[in-house]
This record gives C-alpha cells, sequence and structure tokens, in this order.
C-alpha cells in the first residue's frame, strides 16, 4: 500500500497510520487502514485493456463505486460480464458490468464500463 501511496501521492493516514485509524478516525469505524478505491479502479482497467486491446478496442468510459474496503491480507479479483453489444456503421460498442471481489466473495467495487471495438474483427465474450 505504500508503494501506491507514493505513486499517487495521497499520504492519506487512511491508508498509512493503522493507529489513527483503529482510534475511530472520523465516523468510518474501519478498525484499521484500507487500500486506495483507486487501486480496485487500476485492477478493473487493466482487466479490461487486457481484454480490450489486442482487438484493436479503446476503453471509452468506466464508472466504478466503492462498496466495501480492502484491508490489508485481503486477496481481490477484479471480474466483468458483458451486458449488452450493440454495433454502428463505425464500430461495435460492449457494455460491461465490472466488479471486485475479495477472498470471501464480498463485492468491494462495482460499476460499468463501455468499450469500442472496430468494426472488424471479433469480440471474445
Amino acid at each position: 500500500m505504500r508503494l501506491f501511496c507514493d505513486g499517487s501521492l495521497d499520504y492519506n493516514p487512511l491508508h498509512l497510520d493503522d493507529d489513527y485509524m483503529k482510534n475511530n478516525f472520523g465516523k468510518t469505524n474501519f478498525g484499521g487502514i484500507i487500500m486506495h478505491g483507486m487501486n480496485n479502479f487500476g485492477l478493473i482497467t487493466r482487466m479490461l485493456t487486457d481484454w480490450a486491446y489486442p482487438a484493436g478496442a479503446i476503453l471509452r468510459r468506466l464508472e466504478t463505486r466503492w462498496l466495501k474496503p480492502v484491508k490489508p491480507g485481503d486477496t481481490i479479483q477484479p471480474l466483468g460480464i458483458v451486458k449488452s453489444k450493440q454495433s454502428t456503421q463505425k464500430s461495435r460498442w460492449v457494455l460491461i458490468d465490472v466488479l471486485v471481489r475479495n477472498q470471501n466473495g464480498e463485492h468491494v467495487a462495482a460499476g460499468e464500463a463501455m468499450v469500442e471495438f472496430p468494426i472488424s474483427g471479433s469480440i471474445a465474450a
């Protein structure tokens, strides 16, 4: 987590100071430090680009919501589910439900992505 703080220049005690967080920081009651929400965003982005970019696609939109804090020791995994496909004369669009799950199967982040594929080629679902 420290490396993400360094990379993002976000040194909020929410992510670094366990003692501060255990002393009931604000009204969060997290009981300790939590991972940056943008780390979830990064995992989702990587999943989408690994899938779409080899086919020449472009990630056009990504919206996410943080549902549950991720704590040190948690194992998280991104997941995407294609929910619709649409074609125009110039391109093809895919709408995807995205989420991040922890080791207990709980959703810690969720959202929606839109990917644009070129008119030629195939869309792997």
